[in-house]
């Protein structure tokens, strides 16, 4: 029997909301939650699709493989990343200023930073920071070449600095007092080390296991920086 024109609709029959299309940032900001939520490890574009109630077929028409999706955290990240004028007066306060932010990003999400390691760099934001941290080398006076290899180690090592800082954050909220040691234990260990196998590590036990994670960060880039020489210098 023919519905009745004039019979309203059963709003139970009503069609479900349409999904929001898939997109670049849609995808960026799913990444980012597996990460802050579940760490570094847990990010897979399996893992992404269901946090945006989707299949994995869904996203390929944007990435292809996680390393697309490693481009675009670190892009993402790289956005918030405040570039001055290069001043040849002061290029290596400036580089410290820089590398400071990234690795405070880095920090933000636990493992992060693993997605910059052995990765090249493709996404614009991730290009802008990398053009202005060798614009600022650039103007200290540095030659290309040294330029671009000293802005390779600097990278290099925020990365690995952050992870190593993630690593120790995760195994301390796992409760591994086996791994990680306090200063206090550590010095405590050093110093009962047997001195006829051990002089040096007992006798600087103090000094060793001095300063705090960020101390030791603004001492290794002062030691890389304060290696460059300006050219003809």
């Amino acid at each position: 029997m023919p519905a009745d024109p004039h019979e309203r609709p059963d709003p139970r029959e009503r069609r479900a909301p349409r999904k929001k299309p898939i997109t670049v940032e849609r995808i960026t900001d799913a990444a980012l939650e597996v990460v802050a939520t579940e760490g570094y490890d847990a990010l897979t574009i399996r893992r992404v699709a269901a946090v945006l109630g989707t299949g994995p077929s869904s996203l390929y028409a944007h990435i292809v493989t996680k390393d697309d999706i490693d481009d675009l955290l670190i892009g993402r990240l790289y956005a918030e990343v405040t570039l001055p004028e290069p001043d040849p007066a002061a290029w290596r306060e400036q580089l410290v200023d820089v590398y400071t932010q990234i690795r405070d990003l880095y920090l933000k999400y636990p493992g992060i930073s693993r997605a910059a390691l052995a990765m090249v760099p493709t996404s614009p934001e991730t290009l802008r920071v990398g053009e202005g941290i060798l614009a600022i080398l650039l103007a200290g006076g540095i030659e290309p070449r040294t330029a671009g290899w000293a802005r390779d180690a600097l990278s290099l090592y925020v990365s690995a600095y952050a992870l190593e800082q993630s690593l120790v954050r995760l195994r301390r909220g796992h409760q591994d007092p086996g791994w990680v040691l306090g200063r206090d234990e550590l010095l405590a260990h050093f110093t009962a080390l047997p001195a006829e196998r051990f002089p040096q590590t007992r006798a600087h036990a103090t000094a060793l296991t001095s300063g705090t994670g960020p101390d030791r960060f603004d001492f290794t880039l002062g030691l890389l920086l304060n290696n460059l020489r300006p050219a003809g210098g």
